[in-house]
């Protein structure tokens, strides 16, 4: 039974504001469909928690007494039922099912009970089996196939049963399907997701954005929008908008009826061809889908949702739950989206009346208690200010680079200024030094001064190549035939970066040592490799592999010839880089937040194997549960998550966000931030990412690159709600890196066998 998927919108308190959250309902169906040949069984719980049937056509008794009391949720499939008796005090459930051996003028059915172990909170049937998550340990076991299917290793927290396959939600959202449906089961979609719905051949989700996506043999055209629910039969779906309506969809031209359009519903159910669903207003039943229904309710009052306990409810109680539920049990109140709500600031102290002189002056008990709540909020309040504008004056002095211009590569015209010959900082020298006799940097090379100007051909600009996050790089070719790549700290040029120009300097010493420092104790075939170093007197160089296929942002925005016009090659170049980052933030002790991802800091070498660069920026990160407080702001814009330029609040999340930037990219082709037609600046984010909720990703798609065959559209799909889902407003609703790495690599299982690249004629690299 559907029920409306949950948004928690936590008080706010003054000045701060965070949007919602997406946890799941866990919950028991109380309406059960059978169809068996021409014949159709309807069930409910009535409100005595006993199940009432009634057959279609009408006139088929229905014998069906079953001798369950109290019953928490029912479930039926091809010709049986099954009922759950959920006993909370002694966390047991105890399921039995009816088969029915034929339909005709009348029923007869044998009666097996199934299960008698810990409390059961989920229950789907398919067409021959059904299917239960029991409580706390999220395993599940299905029931009347041929075999007994125990699944311990899959916590899920939703599931759904299809003819030959189950699919399941687990806790942060992704979708696992299992069986022999392979259209079902190699087709799964990445990304995040609130709600699951299985048919006979096809499943449909919605994601944490109310988006719908189908994939199996279905049939029709999905509604756009935003939805909260949904229910799959065969080749036919319903799901509900935010405001309780319906709408239908399927083989054809099935359509909700129109004497239902109105409709508020509270939960939907579906088998086969037949649809119900619960009207919000009276908790009446109402079934369509074939002829033998009509705009009468089915039943006029049933249980509108299973009750459990009252702490599993994230909202308030349903209105009139006792009337269904025992003393101890609620029925939820579907939760849907609120407006945030902003608490004001206390309202000032009002100076007490005057006192008679009777009262001789003195203060009561209520007036010192008014007196301090108002001290109390104003000095909170006063304090809140301080910090808002502490936080605002350390923002306009952050470290953000800019994206670029917008034809050219930077956004303004950066102000030059006079190049001036700088002496080696002792605490520089002291530092390094200390990198290099501590056993970090043992299997570095100390390159020389002249050894790196004869191989860059003193460093000419014919051999400069792209920039840093502290100096230009330059190709170079060693004695020894190596090709590298030399990047050069300079001592005083247009900086790259927003802040005072007093601090440029130091902005550069530290990036050099955090490059040295990182690179040194990194080992990834997805990072770039730091081969040495050289220190001399006004010199600080660092010595790189040399990528001679490029930049990922040259290959999207400035070659005219490329082989990144194939999405799969596109694809496995987004999956060689986040696995790159996925090391920085799993692999590498302490971890580390690179803080600059973008499309020209992922380089692409010989054999097309993308890398991670340009560690300048980079810090040795917390966990993902925790972050860096009052960091100045660091990164480039366009990639720059924008909870951290807000809030300061540094995670391995901020990379997350610079690498959905990235995905977008690689989706639409153009830049992080790019003009319109209208030649209005616009953002990559804002412009591709509703396209994706809409369902409507071909809109955006690189016209570059031919359009998606049957098996890449699967994949092209299912990486752009990734790069939705990673661009979140915030961090704690994004996926981890590991959680990219596995969709990606998804994705790129969806495709067809990717080509094989040639070498690049490009030598440009950075």
């Amino acid at each position: 039974m559907a029920n409306f998927p949950v948004n928690i919108f936590p008080l706010l308190l003054f000045p701060l504001c965070f949007t919602s959250l997406f946890p799941f309902i866990h919950s028991l169906s109380t309406i059960a469909i059978s169809e068996t040949g021409s014949q159709t069984l309807v069930c409910a719980l009535n409100n005595e928690s006993r199940i009432e049937c009634k057959g279609f056509p009408q006139g088929i008794s229905i014998p069906l007494e079953p001798d369950f009391t109290s019953v928490s949720g029912i479930s039926g499939g091809n010709g049986f039922l099954c009922a759950l008796n959920s006993f909370y005090s002694s966390s047991i459930s105890i399921m039995g099912c009816w088969r029915f051996s034929n339909i005709s003028t009348n029923i007869t059915y044998n009666y097996k009970r199934l299960y008698k172990d810990p409390l059961l909170r989920e229950l789907d049937a398919g067409n021959s089996r059904i299917c239960g998550v029991t409580n706390g340990s999220n395993h599940f076991q299905c029931w009347l196939s041929r075999q007994d299917d125990n699944y311990t290793a899959y916590n899920f927290s939703r599931i759904t049963v299809g003819k030959n396959f189950v699919c399941g939600l687990l806790d942060l959202g992704e979708i696992r399907c299992l069986g022999n449906d392979t259209n079902v089961t190699n087709h799964v979609p990445g990304g995040n997701f609130s709600w699951i719905d299985a048919g006979l051949h096809h499943v449909c989700a919605i994601s944490f954005h109310g988006s719908l996506k189908c994939w199996g043999k279905m049939v029709g055209e999905k509604p756009r929008g935003e939805f909260i629910a949904l229910a799959s039969g065969e080749s036919r779906n319903c799901a509900l908008r935010p405001n309780g309506t319906a709408v239908c969809w399927g083989e054809n031209g099935f359509n909700l009826p129109a004497s239902l359009k109105k409709m508020e519903f509270i939960a939907l159910e579906a088998k086969i061809n037949v649809f119900c669903g619960v009207n919000r207003s009276n908790y009446s039943l109402l079934c369509w889908g074939n002829e033998n229904f009509d705009s009468n309710p089915v039943f006029k009052d049933v249980v509108p949702g299973s009750c459990t306990t009252r702490n599993e409810c994230p909202c308030n109680p349903l209105p009139g739950y006792g009337k269904y539920c025992s003393e101890d049990l609620v029925i939820c109140e579907p939760c849907v989206k609120k407006p945030i709500v902003v608490v004001p600031p206390p309202p000032p102290l009002v100076a007490p009346p005057s006192r008679s002189p009777s009262s001789g002056g003195q203060w009561n008990s209520k007036m010192v208690a008014f007196l301090v709540v108002g001290c109390v909020g104003s000095f909170s309040l006063f304090l809140s200010l301080c910090i808002l504008s502490f936080r605002y004056c350390k923002i306009t002095g952050s470290r953000i680079h800019d994206s670029g211009r917008l034809e050219e590569g930077s956004l303004s015209q950066q102000n030059s200024q006079t190049t001036q010959a700088r002496p080696s900082p002792p605490v520089l020298e002291k530092r390094l030094s200390h990198l290099i006799s501590a056993g970090n940097g043992g299997h570095l090379e100390e390159f020389s001064l002249q050894e790196l100007l004869k191989a860059t051909n003193s460093f000419s600009e014919e051999n400069k190549i792209g920039t840093g996050s502290f100096g230009s790089v330059y190709h170079g070719t060693l004695d020894d035939g190596r090709e590298v790549a030399v990047k050069r700290a300079e001592a005083s040029s247009s900086s790259s970066y927003g802040g005072i120009a007093k601090h440029s300097q130091d902005d550069k010493d530290n990036a050099f040592l955090n490059e040295l420092e990182f690179l040194s104790r990194l080992n990834h075939k997805n990072l770039v490799r730091l081969l040495g170093y050289c220190e001399d007197s006004n010199e600080l160089l660092l010595v790189y592999e040399y990528m001679n296929n490029g930049t990922l942002h040259d290959h999207l925005h400035k070659l005219h010839t490329s082989p990144f016009m194939s999405w799969s090659t596109r694809i496995k170049v987004a999956l060689d880089a986040a696995r790159g980052v996925e090391y920085l933030h799993k692999y590498a002790v302490p971890p580390i937040i690179h803080r600059d991802i973008k499309s020209s800091n992922i380089l692409l070498d010989t054999t097309w194997t993308a890398k991670v660069s340009d560690f300048g920026l980079s810090l040795m990160g917390p966990q993902d549960d925790q972050s860096h407080l009052s960091l100045r702001a660091a990164g480039t814009v366009g990639y720059m998550d924008p909870e951290y330029y807000r809030l300061q609040q540094l995670t391995t999340k901020s990379d997350v966000y610079s690498f959905g930037v990235v995905l977008l990219e690689l989706l639409s082709g153009h830049k992080a931030i790019h003009k319109n037609e209208n030649g209005v600046p616009r953002n990559v984010v804002d412009y591709v990412v509703p396209y994706i909720i809409q369902d409507e990703i071909h809109r955006v798609l690189d016209a570059r690159v031919p359009p998606p065959t049957p098996f890449e559209i699967e994949a092209v799909a299912h990486v752009g709600y990734l790069a939705a889902d990673c661009v979140m407003p915030e961090g704690q609703d994004r996926p981890s890196m590991s959680e990219v790495v596995n969709s990606l690599d998804r994705a790129l299982e969806a495709c067809l066998a990717p080509p094989v690249l040639s070498r690049s004629t490009t030598d440009s690299s950075t």
